[in-house]
């Protein structure tokens, strides 16, 4: 048997990493495209003027599939993953084009929740386990949270461009055909899943829910998301207080702020891969988020602070991104992947959601300053978390013949 370091990826196991990641750009694009204006269109919508319905809009999303990633992911232990992913791409397509023609605030609250009803995620990334030997699992894993990078620094500068040229329904459209071609993908690249014996049901279920390390992972997730929604709330309006920086020259901050965030990140999985420092990494990666919170809190007062900020969350976003479903994985058992996976995506989309809804309320009602306090605390906790975790020991897996 090869080690790890010495066992290259097969030509079937990068193929699956390229198309998945290529699944999650193309979803995530639409969505992120949302990121940087929403804030901005919805003051000129009914509705509107309420900070917490427009950060509601921008929860909603998470709240369906903080409802439906364990239905998915338990979904796709017995169904198989591909009919899964489909299916839930096709309700995706179906709430971007609901929000596009929305006509008030709650219009497009209604379709965010549809968006959110395609909660495909524990699926897609279940599927990557099962067509990843454990050796090679972070590296896909990268591959998928580096596509999501790359495609968020693409909507930061594109997102103000579209919106002055199509407006925000055109881009609510424009996420409902993205996802139309991750269904192509999904059919036509990703190659078809290994016959894996299934356990589904309750069973599986409790055992997720019974192992202390995974609900570590899962506390870690849920923090990173409202984190990151919760600055979404409030950023791009802060460029604009602070910094005079029109909508249009955001992606200013933001592209230069996510590509230097993958210079560190790319040496940082290496490390901690390769050279088995996972832990040290991971908790590095949540204290600097801790950090943070406080910069944005205290040190924000200026755009130059604000993209230094922003530009060290995203080197700890993609760390955490990248290791924390491979760490899900292997820990948890073969059979109950898609339902530990579900457990997981729905802490995340809980996440999504309440950083949306408490940030904006919790702005409206005690300001910014509370918001980001409110952040490093829940950062702190999860520091805690990360330092009684234990790490799973690595299990090696053949080259599928």
């Amino acid at each position: 048997m090869l080690s790890p370091t010495n066992d290259p990826m097969t030509s079937a196991e990068r193929r699956a990493g390229i198309g998945l990641a290529s699944i999650f750009a193309l979803r995530m694009l639409g969505l992120f495209l949302i990121l940087p204006v929403f804030s901005i269109y919805a003051k000129d919508l009914p509705g509107g003027g309420d900070m917490g319905l427009v950060g509601f809009a921008l929860g909603a999303y998470g709240l369906t599939q903080a409802c439906l990633q364990i239905v998915y992911g338990t979904a796709s232990d017995r169904f198989g993953r591909k009919p899964v992913i489909v299916f839930g791409l096709v309700l995706f397509v179906i709430g971007s084009f609901v929000a596009a023609l929305a006509g008030d605030i709650y219009g497009v609250i209604a379709g965010r929740v549809l968006q959110g009803a395609g909660a495909i995620s524990a699926a897609v990334t279940a599927l990557a386990a099962d067509l990843t030997r454990e050796q090679h699992l972070t590296k896909v894993m990268a591959m998928i949270g580096s596509s999501i990078g790359l495609v968020f620094a693409l909507s930061m500068v594109g997102a103000p461009l579209l919106y002055a040229t199509i407006g925000m329904p055109g881009i609510f459209a424009l996420t409902g055909i993205l996802a139309i071609l991750a269904i192509l993908v999904v059919l036509r690249v990703v190659p078809a899943a290994p016959a894996i014996p299934r356990q589904p049901g309750w069973p599986s279920f409790v055992e997720v829910l019974s192992n202390p390390q995974l609900l570590r992972m899962n506390f870690g997730v849920f923090a990173l998301h409202l984190m990151q929604t919760a600055m979404w709330v409030l950023l791009p309006s802060a460029l604009v207080r602070t910094g005079g920086l029109p909508v249009a020259e955001h992606w200013k901050i933001y592209l230069p702020a996510v590509l230097l965030s993958f210079v560190v990140m790319v040496p940082a999985i290496i490390a901690a891969e390769k050279y088995g420092r996972m832990k040290l990494i991971f908790n590095a990666a949540i204290a600097l988020l801790l950090v943070v919170q406080l910069g944005f809190g205290f040190f924000g007062q200026s755009v130059y602070a604000l993209a230094l900020w922003l530009t060290l969350f995203f080197v700890a976003f993609n760390i955490l991104e990248a290791t924390q479903p491979s760490l899900i994985s292997r820990i948890a058992p073969p059979h109950a992947k898609g339902a530990a996976l579900g457990v997981y995506n729905t802490t995340q989309s809980l996440g999504l959601f309440l950083g949306g809804v408490l940030g904006g309320a919790l702005a409206m009602h005690s300001g910014t300053q509370a918001v980001w306090i409110a952040c490093a605390a829940l950062a702190l906790v999860w520091l805690g978390f990360g330092l009684t975790m234990t790490m799973p020991a690595a299990r090696i897996r053949q080259q599928p013949a």
